[in-house]
């Protein structure tokens, strides 16, 4: 299968591009820039010039392919503007890349986060919440679901807190990133709250068998680790740092804040039955102790 894959050069989307040729597919990537596209060639795959705001270029993409992964994301979580931007321009363009698929029964396979469920881990029955300040991605997400009905093999997979590789990615990669700043490894409240997560050379496995194998309209958790502690992230943070921790005001995180606050474990039971997919890789807390101070 060609497949077109946004976000191809990041930390999830180069260990995706990476699984899809190891078994035999070929892969279009798209590249903001000379850098993304010199990695994306180097890696073995076809760059395409353009970003997620280039509409024009996705579907050109689109054109040109069997299927597609949607992976890329600005993350600038640094202000609630800058938030709902990021939010705009993935929303545009995933709307321009189902549209483009409609009819041709191939596979779009795109992203969200793991839903929130009070006192209980969440599974992948359980709804995404639409609101919060990236609730418009989960927007996005179902009304690309919507599209199974116009003949798009839609699927999601709705990532954990953190995806991780060798200590680094995703919630824990940004407590690690405040500890070097501030000098406290810190977690909001009092760290109770668990977070799932999954190795991102795990995921990589999920995406492709999703895209190859996955129902329209379904949804799938990458989920390995049903949830960790954040005090106890944060413990192996400040220990492989050499830093003081202590919990901090959940302000100090930004938007991001009442998110990092929540409990929010997941299951991923049903996805690892359904589809074959079984994690291998370290768990958060073991891969942490990949960090060097």
């Amino acid at each position: 299968m060609r497949v077109f894959v946004t976000g191809g050069t990041g930390q999830i989307g180069s260990a995706v591009v990476a699984e899809l040729l190891e078994h035999g597919h070929t892969v279009l990537t798209l590249a903001r820039s000379d850098a993304s596209a010199l990695a994306a060639e180097r890696a073995g795959a076809e760059a395409l010039r353009g970003s997620l705001t280039d509409l024009s270029v996705l579907r050109d993409g689109v054109a040109r392919v069997d299927g597609v992964i949607h992976l890329a994301f600005a993350n600038d979580f640094s202000s609630a503007e800058a938030v709902a931007r990021s939010v705009t321009e993935e929303s545009a363009a995933l709307t321009t890349l189902g549209e483009e698929l409609i009819g041709t029964g191939r596979p779009l396979v795109t992203v969200s986060g793991t839903p929130a469920v009070p006192g209980r881990a969440s599974t992948e029955a359980d709804p995404l919440s639409t609101s919060g300040p990236v609730g418009g991605r989960s927007i996005a997400v179902l009304a690309a679901l919507d599209l199974a009905a116009r003949g798009v093999r839609t699927s999601a997979i709705r990532l954990p807190r953190t995806v991780h590789n060798k200590g680094d990615g995703g919630f824990a990669g940004i407590l690690t990133g405040f500890a070097r700043q501030t000098g406290v490894s810190g977690y909001p409240g009092d760290g109770a709250q668990r977070w799932p997560a999954v190795h991102t050379l795990d995921a990589a496995v999920l995406f492709r068998l999703v895209l190859e194998n996955a129902e329209a309209g379904t949804a799938w958790h990458a989920v390995a680790d049903e949830g960790d502690a954040v005090r106890d992230i944060a413990e192996v943070i400040g220990r492989r740092l050499g830093l003081p921790v202590a919990s901090v005001p959940e302000e100090t995180y930004g938007p991001l804040g009442p998110v990092f606050a929540a409990d929010q474990p997941s299951s991923g039971t049903h996805t690892q039955r359904e589809l074959g997919w079984e994690p291998t890789h370290p768990g958060l807390l073991a891969d942490l102790e990949n960090l060097q101070a």
